[in-house]
């Protein structure tokens, strides 16, 4: 909804039943001068008047006032990158009044709302202050809440639980996020086994095109969680060196066989930064170095790039129609301006002390602090 649309759908209704100005007066008990006025958009009905009107032409008000509180997915596209240019760009508390006031406006649009809880996920940092960091975060909570508690799509409510347990863990309340994510997250349910039986009812009724863009959508989606995955796992496991060494190679090879720093160039640099901070805790600099120019070639795809955007490559060539119709389409979540700003901050990790003083990591700290 960019505008109401009024005086304009008065017009429309009166001409479609066939009456005049003056016989929707009479209807109504106003002078044909005040109908006249509505339809010049020189003023506005009362809220009765209104309403008898609407009863009039069978509609409801917010079809007679041309209120549609729900965006379609190109306006809400539109928006999400108007809100990721004034992050980037301007004052951050008044991009954060604009995300609010687009949320009151259009707090029944589902969709929105929770791409407004993306956005503040991606974003809520760039404040230092830590108190409004919790309140940004905890009023994404309350968005995510009122999804679950009024929406009746199965699909938006499940993803903004996922959202929401996120949030909590940011928030430091990892009990509650066991308590909302353990009950569904077995993978032995049998939930888990809906995307194979999708493919093979695909295959059964001849609908080949959609069984191998749904494979590779499925094959690309399982390749970013193993590699996010393995990620944590170094975590998990940083103090088994031999059993991180492990981790990285396979996935190095994983990684290079789908290439997926070309791909995928953001979730490749997540991993290699990983390894290195591995490296350089177990006390390995030159590996952990390695690493580090692994991960800065990585940033360089990505900055090199005229527009950062999910795409598909000679293997997933049945891809950028399924990223067309992901909520944000080939719109990556975060500007180039934010990546760039987040780079020399990444480097000041207590793990790369050992490494501070190596040529080719103060080159780096540079190089990103002056980006």
């Amino acid at each position: 909804m960019d505008r109401l649309n009024l005086s304009d759908n008065i017009i429309r209704l009166r001409r479609e039943r066939k009456i005049t100005q003056e016989e929707l007066a009479d209807f109504l008990g106003v002078t044909k001068a005040s109908v006249s006025k509505w339809e010049n958009a020189q003023s506005v009905p009362d809220i009765m008047l209104l309403l008898q009107m609407a009863a009039f032409f069978d509609i409801t008000i917010d079809e007679l006032i041309g209120y549609d509180p729900r965006l379609t997915q190109e306006q809400i596209r539109r928006f999400y990158a108007e809100l990721v240019r004034d992050f980037a760009d301007g004052p951050f508390n008044e991009a954060v009044e604009k995300a609010r006031t687009l949320a009151r406006r259009y707090y029944s649009c589902y969709p929105f709302l929770l791409q407004l809880c993306v956005l503040y996920v991606n974003h809520y940092m760039l404040t230092e202050a830590g108190e409004e960091q919790e309140q940004i975060l905890m009023e994404a909570v309350s968005w995510c809440g009122h999804i679950l508690e009024n929406c009746d799509d199965v699909c938006l409510c499940s993803d903004a639980l996922v959202l929401k347990a996120g949030i909590s863990l940011l928030l430091g309340k990892a009990s509650e996020v066991v308590e909302m994510l353990e009950p569904s997250s077995n993978p032995a349910r049998l939930a888990m086994q809906d995307g194979g039986l999708l493919i093979q009812a695909y295959q059964m009724t001849g609908e080949h095109k959609k069984a191998r863009g749904y494979i590779q959508a499925r094959e690309y989606q399982d390749l970013l969680n193993l590699v996010s995955d393995a990620a944590l796992s170094l975590v998990l496991y940083q103090d088994d060196l031999m059993r991180c060494r492990e981790t990285i190679c396979r996935i190095r090879n994983v990684m290079e066989q789908y290439q997926l720093e070309r791909l995928h160039p953001n979730m490749a640099a997540q991993f290699h930064y990983q390894t290195a901070v591995v490296y350089a805790a177990n006390g390995e600099g030159g590996e952990a170095m390695q690493a580090l120019r692994l991960f800065e070639q990585c940033i360089d795809r990505l900055l090199r790039e005229e527009e950062i955007v999910l795409h598909g490559d000679e293997y997933f060539d049945r891809l950028d129609e399924w990223i067309e119709g992901l909520p944000l389409g080939d719109m990556a979540p975060r500007s180039r301006k934010f990546i760039s700003q987040n780079l020399w901050a990444s480097l000041n990790h207590p793990a790369f002390e050992g490494i501070k003083e190596n040529p080719d990591f103060k080159r780096m700290i540079q190089r990103f602090e002056n980006n």
